[in-house]
């Protein structure tokens, strides 16, 4: 199919964004377009304008200012892959970013694009919601700043106003010597995950977890923290027998469930991801800490 007839715009400025939002009716942002163009094309969607954002050069960036690591809306997975300051001190996202797609996919699709869609087995919202991302709103009305929590509402739902784009993602890293680990299982190379998990382990000096991040992609509606896992590693000895029990509560989510994939298998994956990318972080660890 072919989409339905839309006026393009292509502003080089994010004031010109906001005067588009405000004066525009039925308007619709495009970013990298690799989900966009195929909802187009399928009249899923039918806007009467189309506000390309590839013009506006000011939200393609990654600085490091402080303790804080700023990705512009616009900057593509290919950048983040590629990216010294992400593989340095954002090693989790480093690694998942190679499993987003292909590398044609990459090359075009955006962080912003990617959370603003908010696939439900997309890689970049899983790792922000592992590394308790804020994101910075810019709108008609002014600029705002959500926790990536308060953002995912709801499969595909973003809390974010039709007069309102998504500029900057802002991550605070782990510190040096953390673990890191992220696994996801598609079909595919390169199709949607099934289920995907992430997880971060830090030490104190005595070699318990101090602090603990464990997050599924592809279970439900939105990535999930595993939160009683987390409570319950942080405090205790790294060990098989640990991480299994812990494991145990991804059992709890209530899974999404289709002809394609039914919820006792995505559960199940969950289970056994959940340990695995556990176990994985403690070992990538010790061999950091090594160095």
């Amino acid at each position: 199919m072919k989409s339905s007839r839309f006026q393009y715009h292509r502003p080089s400025t994010l004031c010109e964004v906001m005067d588009c939002l405000k004066n525009l009716e039925n308007p619709r942002v495009i970013a990298g377009g690799q989900s966009l163009v195929p909802m187009l094309n399928f009249r899923l969607i039918e806007p009467d304008h189309l506000i390309d954002l590839s013009g506006i050069t000011d939200l393609d960036y990654i600085k490091k200012s402080g303790e804080e690591i700023s990705i512009g809306a616009m900057t593509t997975h290919r950048t983040v892959e590629f990216s010294e300051i992400i593989r340095t001190h954002l090693p989790l996202m480093s690694l998942a970013v190679l499993s987003v797609g292909h590398r044609q996919i990459r090359n075009r699709g955006t962080i912003g694009g990617s959370l603003c869609h908010l696939d439900p087995s997309a890689e970049m919202p899983l790792v922000s919601m592992a590394l308790d991302a804020q994101l910075v709103i810019t709108g008609v009305a002014g600029v705002r700043i959500v926790s990536i929590e308060d953002f995912c509402e709801d499969m595909l739902s973003p809390a974010i106003e039709p007069d309102e784009i998504l500029s900057e993602i802002r991550f605070r890293p782990w510190q040096k010597g953390h673990g890191w680990a992220f696994t996801e299982y598609a079909r595919r190379l390169g199709d949607f995950a099934i289920v995907a998990a992430a997880a971060l382990l830090d030490f104190g000096e005595d070699g318990r977890i101090s602090k603990a991040s464990l997050t599924l992609g592809g279970v439900g509606p939105v990535p999930t923290r595993i939160t009683e896992a987390e409570v319950e590693l942080v405090g205790q000895r790294p060990s098989e027998e640990l991480f299994a029990r812990t494991a145990k509560y991804c059992a709890e989510i209530e899974p999404l469930d289709d002809p394609f994939v039914p919820g006792w298998y995505r559960q199940r994956l969950s289970v056994k991801f959940a340990q695995r990318v556990l176990r994985e972080a403690w070992a990538q660890s010790q061999v950091g800490n090594e160095h």
